[in-house]
């Protein structure tokens, strides 16, 4: 099973959904709202899209659940000046991509949602990083995402951060793959 990561940048915090920030619940729903029905933050993932505060909640509510049951772990990326979401980032084991994807193997998927005002500030090229170190100190070395092949600038970060293109995964994304090396 993953452990939750606790990792900091300069401007952000990354932290799994914990008892702090359930003490402000009400405020996450409306920020997870404000994050997955933006328009440019969706631009490449329409299908992410919520339209009511009660689907944040749900989403809210299931990404607890998941965490709490051994499934993928939510983490929220924070803004350390303002406290608010900047973003999620989502890791899920071979086991949850398995459900989803038809694959040869399945390695550890890294999904990563930013709030559009953050976009194009190179916090990603110095969380992401971090991210991949800690999954290798748990033993994760390879870690693969899924990309829109017209989301440039995605593809450009996780080239930056070491990931290699793989192959396309269908009709509209790449699969892109980063394996550590020792």
């Amino acid at each position: 099973m993953l452990d939750p990561l606790y990792l900091e940048t300069r401007q952000l915090r990354l932290n799994p959904i914990d008892a702090a920030e359930l003490l402000r619940y009400r405020d996450l729903i409306t920020e997870v709202f404000e994050l997955f029905s933006d328009a440019e933050t969706l631009h490449f993932i329409p299908e992410k899209k919520l339209n009511h505060l009660a689907e944040a909640e749900q989403w809210l509510k299931a990404a607890i659940l998941s965490a709490h049951s051994g499934r993928n772990v939510i983490h929220l990326i924070t803004d350390k000046s303002s406290g608010r979401l900047a973003g999620i980032v989502d890791i899920i084991p071979p086991a949850v991509a398995r459900e989803h994807y038809r694959l040869g193997y399945y390695p550890f998927f890294i999904e990563f949602y930013l709030k559009a005002e953050y976009k194009g500030k190179t916090l990603m090229s110095k969380l992401l990083p971090k991210i991949l170190q800690a999954l290798e100190a748990q033993g994760i070395p390879k870690v693969a995402a899924v990309v829109n092949r017209r989301n440039y600038a995605a593809s450009k970060l996780l080239a930056k951060c070491g990931f290699h293109y793989r192959e396309p995964f269908d009709v509209l994304q790449d699969f892109y793959e980063f394996t550590q090396v020792a």
